[in-house]
């Protein structure tokens, strides 16, 4: 089957709205910077490598997709499934996470600097991976990462608060130095 090309994507959001069904689509590379995905369907999707600055992908299913070295920066995935979500190496700088479901999901070495990750659901098993992610100066406040593994994570400047949480053996001077051990 053919990729689609994004004035496909657009000819279908303009036939059936932002609840869009592209489960198990080939859309590798593809610009879809600025389009309402809001609500669509794309589990399981491949998105390795696709432009998608700015897009509204507010709860969207993105459950199993292959996002690996996406550009989402500045999108809106607040609300947004992404368990078992591959986003290694994404970037997400400046992207609103916010009560995203995150369980399971890979962003080993993505840019999640200025994210706004509050309320995510970074779920236990099995655990979300921010490995090497760099979390520089994104917003932690509220969130759970008790079993997140942090290593090798930068988190100079990320705003947290009581109610955070880290893991068990986490030191939180690491909070005002370039990485994670």
């Amino acid at each position: 089957m053919a990729a689609l090309t994004r004035d496909q994507i657009r000819d279908m959001l303009r036939k059936k709205g932002s609840r869009l069904s592209l489960q198990g689509e080939d859309l590798h590379d593809l610009t879809l910077s600025d389009l309402d995905l809001s609500d669509a369907n794309l589990s399981d999707a491949n998105l390795s490598g696709a432009r998608l600055m700015l897009a509204n992908l507010s709860y969207a299913n993105l459950n199993g997709a292959n996002l690996r070295n996406a550009n989402l920066s500045g999108a809106d995935l607040s609300g947004a499934n992404l368990s078992r979500a591959d986003l290694s190496g994404a970037n997400l700088s400046r992207a609103d996470l916010s009560n995203t479901d995150l369980s399971g999901a890979n962003l080993s070495g993505a840019n999640l600097s200025n994210a706004d990750l509050r309320s995510i659901h970074p779920g236990e098993t099995p655990p979300l991976n921010l490995s090497g992610a760099n979390l520089s100066g994104a917003d932690l406040r509220g969130v759970d990462l008790r079993y997140v593994n942090l290593s090798g994570a930068r988190l100079a400047g990320a705003r947290h608060n009581s109610h955070t949480r880290w893991p068990e053996s986490f030191d939180r001077a690491l909070l005002y130095t370039d990485y994670c051990d």
